[in-house]
């Protein structure tokens, strides 16, 4: 019996120690998607075209070098061949569905030997790339086959054979595959850009995930992404969103380069977080003074023996919230506005509930999606008044307060996110041919790419 009653004594005391340890442990937040992008056949082809420059210079770089005698095969003496021009004819990139990318490079050379008129090369490189994830969460491109082989432009089997000899002794056909790993670090470069940390406002700062390795098919490749967002180098733990997200089905005839996709929860997310870094703790001016306020509301003239400005202070009620239709984009606020007067002394007489309905205006402007509010709908609710012997009747208060509301919060709210909003990219390059697409639940931003002019 007493064994019995140990045993069941100790079935609290271990509930109370696993309650006690799970409020030790940090909770981790769920990683699921909110947003993402598609580069497609065209961005695709578009990074090859640009790429061709930065080729060029690491094989000419390479290939042109101080003839060091590891340059030379089977030879410590310096050649009496040399290469004189290097020069990329095409470079291409394109899909292997399920698997990675394949690379290409034709590389046409010019080699003078002594005394002679100088002979054209043709190099080709195919490269098999795959893109894998990092420990630092960061996305790698990396080679996982590469094949070169090399020709010299002669009809005659003799000549052929003499220029191959030449050739063997010149090139280094093994080290071309080096060559391939070093045009990768440009584009590792620019992958790790992607998960840099943007400024939102000076204490609130994004950053975006990458949950796995991009998906490779016909299509394109398409990425998901998780944003984090932070308040004073903290990370908000944002409300879990009740529809997982996944990228959109898009149009086979696309001529955009990148598709980009933001979820409602994106939305909601930053909202959220601009209201925990109290960004939309709002001083509203008015136009009315505790003199003129007194002519419609006589119990103002007995708190205030001289005359002074009415203030109206408002602060979220509960966190905000972003809708998206067809078409549309709206935001939603739940206010609590207290009004008042006195600085700095400020004392409140009156709180109203002040619920916004605002049409959000999506654009952008280089690699920011620029947001501006306007009012569509108010409902202003009389709450308890702080003093007593304050009974409004709701058309009374719209008539006082709701023309300053309806102008200065969508302001407000502009003026917090006049620096725009960074979208997914990478640092090099900009958005060009825009267009912001509203759907139910997700924002589509098809774009081309273009590289920055300090780049090309």
């Amino acid at each position: 019996m007493g064994t019995a009653n140990r045993k069941g004594s100790a079935v609290p005391l271990l509930c109370t120690m696993g309650a006690l340890l799970a409020l030790l442990d940090p909770v981790q937040p769920t990683r699921a998607p909110d947003c993402g992008g598609i580069l497609t056949p065209l961005g695709l082809s578009y990074l090859a075209e640009v790429s061709k420059p930065h080729a060029e210079v690491v094989l000419r770089q390479d290939l042109m070098a101080q003839r060091a005698p590891d340059l030379f095969l089977g030879s410590m003496e310096p050649s009496r061949n040399r290469i004189t021009s290097v020069k990329v004819a095409d470079l291409w990139l394109s899909v292997i569905p399920e698997a990675g990318l394949r690379l290409g490079i034709e590389v046409e050379l010019r080699v003078a030997p002594l005394h002679t008129v100088p002979m054209p090369v043709r190099i080709s490189i195919r490269a098999d790339l795959h893109v894998d994830m990092g420990p630092d969460g960061n996305l790698q491109l990396l080679t996982s086959a590469c094949r070169p082989t090399m020709q010299a432009q002669s009809t005659r089997e003799a000549e052929s054979k003499s220029s191959r000899s030449i050739l063997d002794k010149v090139v280094d056909v093994d080290k071309l595959c080096l060559d391939v790993s070093k045009l990768l670090l440009f584009p590792n470069e620019q992958l790790m850009s992607l998960t840099a940390l943007f400024p939102i406002t000076p204490n609130c700062q994004l950053q975006y995930l990458p949950l796995a390795a991009p998906v490779f098919s016909k299509q394109g490749i398409a990425l998901s992404l998780q944003t984090t967002f932070q308040v004073a180098g903290a990370v908000v733990p944002v409300p879990v969103s009740p529809v997982p997200f996944s990228m959109p089905e898009l149009a086979s005839t696309s001529t955009s380069h990148l598709i980009l996709a933001l979820s409602e929860h994106f939305y909601t997310s930053l909202y959220f977080t601009l209201e925990r870094a109290g960004a939309f703790n709002m001083t509203i001016p008015s136009m009315l003074t505790t003199a003129t306020l007194a002519q419609k509301i006589t119990q103002v003239g007995s708190l205030y023996h001289e005359d002074l400005p009415i203030t109206l202070s408002a602060a979220l009620r509960s966190s905000p919230r972003v809708v998206l239709e067809e078409g549309r984009a709206a935001l939603k606020l739940f206010l609590t506005v207290h009004i008042g007067a006195g600085s700095p002394d400020f004392q409140s007489f009156l709180s109203v509930s002040a619920d916004v309905t605002a049409g959000l205006q999506l654009s952008v402007s280089d690699t920011r999606m620029m947001i501006s509010t306007a009012v569509i709908d108010l409902f202003l609710l009389p709450l308890e008044p702080t003093l007593p012997c304050f009974t409004l009747q709701a058309a009374l208060l719209e008539e006082l307060f709701l023309a300053p509301v309806c102008q200065q919060v969508p302001a407000w709210m502009d003026d917090v996110l006049r620096e725009g909003v960074h979208l997914p990219h990478l640092s090099h390059f900009t958005y060009t041919d825009v267009s912001v697409v509203v759907h139910k639940d997700y924002v589509l931003v098809p774009c081309k790419l273009k590289l920055r002019s300090t780049m090309a």
